[in-house]
């Protein structure tokens, strides 16, 4: 996948790839943390991470306007990374009070703000050169796969951290018992029955004083999150050590300017501004709907899933049974591909030792059966983001060969449709269920497969890679050059407005039917679908000129 390209590619996409580890380590605990430590419920949580996913997004347009104006996009994405450590390191103290969150939480979104936009625009200049141009599109799947490498490993981190610190308490894991205890700790709880039977599950023995314990337990499970955020400011470390060292690699915009003065007549920069706008009008409604995978799809990944399941589909929820499952695919790769018979050895080797061999193993140590919890859930999308991108890149290049392949505007449109699609998996995964209302904080007592969010997660990945590398690729090739900066962060500016459309989904959670709140997303992305399509030639007229 990298043939070809040049070799700040590869920089930007391991720099990249530590600050995403970081960040969605954070995000597959973020709610579950607010809730646990301060007991807030659903849709104040939902509230608190749908400002700091704007600001995360929106703060980018503040550090493309830096970047454009001074013309140092490396230094303000240097800055970046240093800020967000900082944030990190103040969320990774126990005890904190509520103040000292949310301002670790706006540090590291200025801090985002800084690097993203201008990370993603020096890619972009990359590719303003004739010699690399016609490989934009597939250098940002690329890009994207760096971020998502990252993501996969997150979610895992801080699901063993918390464990780790539960154990050192005498204390095992149970989803359902922040939200008894803090119940419990407000007086609110109307019957300790179902505490008493998990307190006394988790402490592997009779528990005599419940409010004793729902104190100690919360603040037990939310210390494991505090240091698993510490483990997001080791991260960011490794992405500024990437950085520092290997800088000299990516463009520097002033030597780039003063090489050739790049001009564009001003109806030009109007009709791209303009065509620019639309799209980013578009997708503001699919990550509102998208990055509902760390709101209302966590809480039904924690409320309405079963606890447990059995050694076939827990092999798919332990990482290293993804991993065997991610190099039995590579073998195969290079068994049947056009590779030398070295290659093809090799290939087999992976395959029948690496993959089979050690999966028998895996599968064969598990018991009957396993629990999963909800943080896992969030390793998926970015998995099969990494197992899909060589397919989804490869399917391009095979259209572009034959003079077939989709306009990106094109691209969008179906993504967004596709989106639709796997929302609906989950409008008929929920049909039947108690609404959050009905339950009125207690457990809910009917639990469905996770393969119903897995599938989604599924539908979803694929309707990602159509559209978020792809729309990254498109305000990179439309941009004006005097507005590189600024125009990326546009897009993460309707990314950021999608963010704070959050809020939608956990306020109708606490509010809707399960299946009627999946409805919505539903809706929302058809109407999107159909208008992009309904603009598309005014898109790819912007795109060609």
């Amino acid at each position: 996948m990298l043939k070809g390209h040049p070799k700040g590619l590869i920089v930007a996409f391991f720099a990249n790839m530590g600050e995403r580890f970081g960040f969605y380590t954070m995000m597959a605990i973020l709610v579950l943390f607010l809730q646990a430590r301060y007991g807030l419920a659903e849709d104040q949580a939902g509230f608190v991470y749908s400002i700091f996913y704007f600001l995360i997004y929106a703060l980018a347009l503040v550090g493309g306007l830096i970047a454009d104006r001074t013309k140092n996009y490396k230094g303000t994405i240097q800055a970046g990374i240093v800020i967000m450590f900082l944030g990190y390191v103040l969320l990774a103290f126990p005890g904190m009070g509520l103040p000292v969150a949310l301002a670790g939480l706006g540090t590291i979104a200025l801090g985002n703000g800084l690097f993203k936009g201008n990370l993603q625009a020096l890619v972009g200049q990359m590719y303003d050169d004739p010699k690399y141009s016609s490989l934009r599109d597939s250098a940002f799947s690329v890009f994207y796969m760096g971020i998502n490498i990252g993501a996969v490993f997150a979610p895992n981190a801080a699901r063993l951290v918390r464990n780790w610190y539960l154990g050192t308490q005498g204390f095992t894991y149970d989803a359902d018992l922040p939200s008894l205890c803090n119940q419990m700790v407000a007086g609110t709880l109307k019957d300790p029955g179902a505490l008493q039977t998990l307190a006394d599950k988790v402490s592997g023995q009779h528990v005599a004083d419940l409010a004793a314990f729902a104190q100690q337990y919360v603040g037990a499970f939310s210390t494991g999150y505090n240091y698993a955020f510490g483990i997001a400011a080791v991260a960011m470390l490794v992405s500024l050590a990437t950085y520092v060292l290997f800088k000299s690699h990516l463009p520097d915009r002033r030597k780039q300017e003063a090489q050739a003065a790049r001009t564009m007549a001003p109806e030009e920069e109007k009709k791209r501004l303009v065509a620019l706008g639309l799209v980013f009008l578009v997708v503001i409604f699919f990550w509102m709907s998208f990055h509902q995978n760390g709101l209302t799809l966590t809480y039904f990944a924690r409320g309405y899933t079963v606890k447990a399941v059995d050694p076939t589909t827990y092999f798919v929820f332990d990482i290293r049974g993804l991993l065997l499952i991610a190099a039995a695919v590579i073998g195969c790769v290079f068994l049947v591909g056009r590779q030398s018979s070295a290659g093809r050895r090799i290939g087999g080797a992976v395959l029948a030792g690496g993959a089979l061999v050690g999966g028998w193993y895996l599968y064969g140590s598990y018991p009957a059966s396993s629990p999963i919890e909800a943080e896992v859930f969030q390793q998926f999308n970015p998995y099969l983001v990494v197992l899909l991108t060589p397919v989804v890149v490869g399917l391009f290049t095979w259209l572009r060969e034959r003079g077939r392949e989709p306009s990106t505007p094109r691209k969008i449109g179906i993504g967004m449709v596709l989106a639709a699609v796997g929302f609906v998996i989950m409008v008929v995964g929920s049909l039947g269920l108690p609404s959050p209302a009905e339950l009125q904080g207690l457990p809910s007592p009917e639990r469905v497969s996770p393969l119903w969010l897995l599938n989604t997660y599924l539908v979803l990945t694929v309707a990602e890679l159509f559209l978020s590398p792809m729309g990254i690729s498109f305000v990179s090739r439309v941009a004006p050059p005097r507005f590189q900066g600024l125009m990326q962060g546009g897009w993460l500016g309707a990314t950021a407005l999608g963010n704070q459309l959050l809020f939608v989904g956990s306020s109708m959670w606490v509010r809707f039917p399960v299946w009627a709140v999946w409805l919505v997303f539903v809706v929302c992305c058809l109407l999107s679908a159909a208008f992009v399509f309904s603009i598309l030639k005014r898109l790819e007229s912007a795109t060609s000129a």
